[in-house]
């Protein structure tokens, strides 16, 4: 058995375990978030950390502390709902629109600003996977970005990642190529969905092995890009 396969079996067995163990535990997702309450600016009304308006006087506040899950109103979890998430990005971009804030107060059109640039970085973040784990295990009091270059990485992981590495600068041709990239995706794929089901079992160390080697993962994926533009250079 070479690296790949011993690292694919030995997944299904903690991925197995993962979600015997999520089934045990209650849902992190389902359990209601404390509600931070802050005095509007102009109203001094309540606002919930993260509105955008006061709800009293429709003033736009400050970004405040939300997370990025509480600014487009998602449970905080790995296994978003993408049509969600992208619906509720635009539907507060229409209400950011610097047009809405013309004839504002200069501090109206400046909190409008930081409010838009906070939501495009909530946006980013949690539309690219591999961010989103970072930033959500960072939410879990693990920061991984902190970590990287530190943490020794699992034996397996780099195993797999060389074995990978060859296959791809062995590549000659565009059918090698393909059957590399069709490989790589898939792991992807696949390592996405073991980072959902270990973030819903609380399985923080898990998620972070995962993590690493996702970003293992979408390097080989970015040089595949360049390996076929370079393939296509020489034809």
């Amino acid at each position: 058995m070479n690296a790949t396969s011993e690292y694919s079996a030995k997944r299904k067995v903690t991925l197995v375990q993962a979600r015997a163990d999520g089934a045990a535990r209650l849902d992190p997702k389902g359990a209601p978030e404390e509600r931070i309450v802050q005095a509007c600016w102009s109203c001094q009304g309540p606002v919930g950390a993260g509105d955008p308006f006061c709800p009293s006087c429709q003033a736009v506040q400050p970004p405040g502390q939300a997370d990025h899950f509480q600014r487009l109103s998602l449970p905080r979890g790995f296994g978003i709902d993408t049509a969600a998430l992208e619906k509720s990005y635009f539907r507060m971009q229409r209400l950011l629109h610097p047009d809405r804030f013309a004839t504002r107060t200069p501090k109206e059109k400046a909190l409008s600003q930081q409010q838009a640039t906070s939501l495009n970085d909530a946006y980013e973040t949690l539309n690219d996977p591999l961010a989103r784990a970072a930033y959500l295990a960072g939410l879990m009091g693990r920061d991984v970005l902190k970590e990287d270059g530190n943490a020794p990485v699992d034996p397996m992981i780099l195993m797999e990642a060389m074995e990978m590495r060859e296959a791809l600068d062995e590549a000659e041709t565009a059918e090698d190529l393909g059957a590399v990239t069709k490989h790589t995706q898939g792991e992807i794929a696949d390592c996405e969905s073991e980072l959902s089901d270990a973030f819903a079992a609380e399985d923080l160390d898990r998620a972070v092995t995962l993590i690493t080697r996702l970003k293992y993962l979408r390097k080989l994926a970015d040089d595949t890009r360049a390996r076929r533009a370079e393939l296509r250079g020489r034809a």
